[in-house]
């Protein structure tokens, strides 16, 4: 999959400025800084100065290469090819998400109070309705979506579980973001961690199903054509 250097820019200016912030912090940050909240947005553990400045802006970086890298080596590049406009806003609002989590840690760092149990849940849950949003749009590979043998395997199974992931994604989402806002839904927070689960089992049960009504089917292991 050949790169279009100019779709790059805005994350080069993304990872540039972690970078470029973490640089300039060094010498005015505390020896300790925080690095991990407990779900009552409550600091629970802190990390010295590298790990507090660097570990989110090399983690970014790293994700960047992989997700950059990896539809070089897919077997199906041409549906990189195919949905690679969405596979760019894919990468773009992973990495967003990771700056303004750097963002906040910076916050915190500084002293300024954050609601980290606002903030987390609410962010998570605009990357699960942006991916939800997405979800349908992506074209049969090895690295991205919901890759279960009978999604390989068979293009309907494929379309299908990506349309109905789309939806717990958005529905997620949106919990996500109810959680975050408004208190008494705070309350169900262990239950929703429960469906998470339950939804993700639910598609690969569904992708299943879906391979066994496809005439079409493959019975060996490949990317759904």
């Amino acid at each position: 999959m050949k790169i279009n250097w100019r779709n790059e820019w805005l994350q080069w200016v993304l990872l540039a400025g972690m970078f470029l912030l973490a640089a300039l912090s060094w010498h005015s940050a505390p020896e300790r800084i925080p690095v991990h909240w407990n779900i009552a947005g409550e600091v629970d553990r802190y990390g010295g100065r590298f790990e507090g400045l660097f570990a989110i802006p090399l983690l970014s970086l790293a994700i960047y290469l992989l997700m950059l890298f990896v539809p070089r080596i897919d077997p199906a590049k041409l549906s990189h090819l195919q949905h690679a406009s969405v596979y760019s806003a894919i990468r773009l609002a992973i990495l967003s998400f990771l700056v303004v989590i750097y963002l906040v840690v910076h916050l915190a760092m500084r002293g300024v109070p954050v609601r980290i149990e606002v903030i987390v849940p609410l962010l998570v849950g605009v990357l699960f309705l942006l991916l939800g949003n997405w979800m349908g749009k992506i074209r049969p590979n090895w690295f991205l979506g919901i890759r279960t043998p009978w999604t390989l395997s068979s293009r309907r199974s494929w379309q299908k579980t990506h349309r109905v992931g789309g939806w717990i994604f958005i529905f997620f989402g949106f919990a996500f973001m109810g959680m975050a806002l408004f208190s008494p839904i705070k309350e169900l927070t262990p239950f929703l961690f429960m469906l998470l689960p339950l939804g993700l089992v639910w598609l690969v049960a569904y992708s299943y199903l879906e391979w066994k009504r496809d005439p079409e089917r493959k019975t060996t292991p490949g990317a759904a054509n």
